[in-house]
């Protein structure tokens, strides 16, 4: 049996044609499925920075004495032997989310105390606004690296400018 002329070839290019669509609509997947992956990477690592800064400020605020430290290794944050009963500030250090290491950027004073974190990502992030009170200096930064979670101790009281004087009643 032979098929008339016109539909020889038919069924190869229906075939070429679903080859096609199939390979468009996979690489949509696969992009859309990339970029939910990385969204979900950027809420750990928020997460995951909000962490460590906690746990440093809680290091900070326990020191005992007067003069406030910061931990010099992130290990210190999961068992503080400075007082009686060692404290715990970490169950486990993190690793970043982004670069898939447990190697952090490191903040320090200048007293060499590790006052916060930060990925070592260059990449540019997906999200660049509408961040937490907490990391509000996050918007429009354009790596991951610019998010740096660090600890920003509150000034002592005496410490503020003096408020000013009301004016007296007559000058009202």
């Amino acid at each position: 049996m032979r098929r008339p002329a016109r539909s020889r070839g038919f069924a190869y290019l229906a075939v070429l044609f679903f080859v096609a669509t199939l390979g468009i609509a996979l690489a949509a997947a696969g992009e859309l499925w990339s970029t939910a992956e990385r969204r979900e990477r950027e809420r750990e690592l928020l997460f995951v920075g909000a962490e460590y800064r906690r746990a440093i400020a809680l290091y900070h605020q326990r020191t005992p004495g007067v003069a406030r430290q910061y931990p010099q290794r992130l290990e210190e944050l999961l068992e503080d032997r400075r007082q009686p009963v060692p404290q715990r500030y970490l169950r486990r250090l993190y690793r970043d989310p982004i670069t898939g290491s447990a190697d952090w950027g490191l903040v320090r004073d200048e007293h060499g105390g590790i006052r916060g974190v930060h990925s070592r990502s260059g990449a540019a992030p997906l999200k660049t606004g509408n961040f937490r009170p907490a990391d509000r200096e996050f918007e429009g930064r354009g790596a991951y690296s610019e998010w740096v979670f660090q600890h920003a101790p509150r000034r002592a009281p005496g410490r503020e400018a003096a408020p000013q004087p009301a004016p007296p009643a007559s000058a009202r």
